[in-house]
């Protein structure tokens, strides 16, 4: 079985959480993985920020429109797993102001 792949807006994104590509991995990371993925995109956004290079500006604001993607896509999971009211609470907003935001 192959891990799907697509690109948005220049940015290669894979379906793969777990990082192996083994099918047979658990659908969701172990919890220290969340706080390591955080870690390392955290650092590479950063590196990039201190490039002179305007090719790392621009891999940023590709990066930017990859991660407000990413919060929609994320809140609507979560709103159809859950509920908005656990949407707005993650986001510290109001359940209107979350379903407001991220519902489309």
């Amino acid at each position: 079985m192959t891990c799907g792949a697509r690109t948005v807006k220049g940015v290669r994104v894979t379906n793969d959480n777990t990082g192996t590509g083994n099918p047979e991995a658990p659908a969701d990371p172990p919890a220290g993985s969340l706080e390591q993925l955080e870690q390392l995109a955290s650092g590479a956004i950063n590196d990039l920020a201190q490039q002179t290079d305007p090719e790392a500006f621009q891999a940023l604001l590709r990066l930017s429109a990859l991660v407000g993607e990413a919060l929609g896509v994320s809140a609507r999971t979560l709103a159809t797993t859950g509920s908005w009211a656990k949407v707005a609470e993650a986001a510290g907003t109001s359940r209107q102001a979350a379903w407001s935001r991220w519902s489309s």
